[in-house]
């Protein structure tokens, strides 16, 4: 018993002595304080206080227009990722360049919505097992309210699974997901069955860590549904978060967008962040399908700008992308 008692003392002597000698040594700067991750970025190991960005271009596969720009980016390292559509015309060429580069993160921007007025695409699914998804015109409906409408969360995850199986199928297991016009928030429930499909496949979803109130209040004041409901479902999944998800704001001139996403930029918290943009190359084909043409080519032109990657540099920002993502919450399981 006084054995026990004498290692007793002698342990916590040594302990208390390694205490001071740690905080001599922070004191000191030999050593750096241990503290609790604060964000995803310092969960996955980043630097902490730092900004990490992924540059995330959209649309990919939508059109030729779309892939020429985006291809260029990824070729060029002036981006980190892109996600390309799997009902749209342009898709199966997207995926044949993500097989010949299998170093550059390529995902599935999961499409419910096709909302362009002369140029549409239908489901992945047979129509006979989505009809909720389909319009009078046999489409994927314009907008997502109109989704929410007919479409069952059945119907929804049903259709999920055709648009991973077809990038499977040409021999691609895509990098990550994500969802096209934020269709996959629309409701809980569709909510659910994106993260359930993500962490059944153990490909990471653009899912937002909600555990901060000012991101819930920033997302239902954009119009989200997000409630109690979805935040549990968000809770509940066990793959990687991104900290804030954000786009290039659209402005009236080539000028004024580089000055707004440079403040967009310096607005953003220490975190993980993903911006998306949807580059493209300026042609007739392109105007004839949206109105937005004109952002989505200085889109193309923004992040390739000398003096938009000294902007980069100088605020001192950590670039990634979700292969990265997922290969540093691996060795941290592991």
């Amino acid at each position: 018993m006084k054995f026990k008692s004498l290692s007793a003392i002698l342990f916590a002597v040594f302990f208390m002595l390694f205490a001071c000698e740690q905080k001599k040594q922070v004191e000191e700067g030999q050593v750096s304080e241990v503290k609790e991750p604060t964000n995803w970025a310092e969960r996955l190991g980043y630097p902490s206080g730092k900004k990490v960005i992924i540059l995330h271009a959209d649309d990919a596969g939508m059109c030729e227009e779309a892939n020429i720009a985006i291809k260029k980016y990824l070729l060029d390292g002036d981006i980190q990722s892109t996600a390309a559509m799997p009902p749209c015309p342009n898709f199966d060429e997207m995926i044949t360049f993500a097989i010949e580069h299998p170093n550059i993160d390529v995902g599935l921007h999961l499409t419910l919505t096709s909302e362009w007025e002369n140029y549409r695409w239908p489901s992945v699914s047979p129509v006979s097992e989505v009809p909720g998804l389909i319009d009078e015109a046999g489409m994927l409906w314009h907008e997502v309210p109109q989704v929410v409408q007919h479409a069952t969360a059945e119907e929804v995850a049903t259709e999920i699974r055709a648009q991973i199986e077809k990038s499977i199928a040409l021999g691609f297991r895509p990098d990550h997901i994500d969802t096209h016009m934020g269709t996959l928030y629309g409701t809980p429930k569709y909510a659910k069955a994106f993260l359930d499909i993500a962490m059944e496949y153990g490909i990471p979803a653009n899912a937002i860590d909600m555990s901060d109130s000012l991101v819930v209040a920033y997302y239902q004041k954009a119009g989200y549904p997000i409630n109690d409901e979805m935040i549990k479902y968000m809770e509940a999944y066990t793959l990687p978060k991104v900290d804030n998800f954000t786009s290039a704001p659209n402005t009236d001139t080539y000028e004024k967008k580089v000055a707004s996403f440079q403040e967009l930029i310096k607005s953003l918290r220490p975190g993980l962040t993903e911006i998306i943009f949807h580059p493209s190359i300026e042609t007739d084909n392109l105007k004839s399908i949206t109105g937005s043409w004109q952002q989505r080519i200085w889109e193309a032109k923004m992040f390739a700008d000398p003096d938009m990657k000294k902007f980069f540099v100088d605020e001192g920002l950590i670039f990634t992308n979700w292969k990265e993502i997922m290969k540093r919450f691996d060795e941290r399981k592991s």
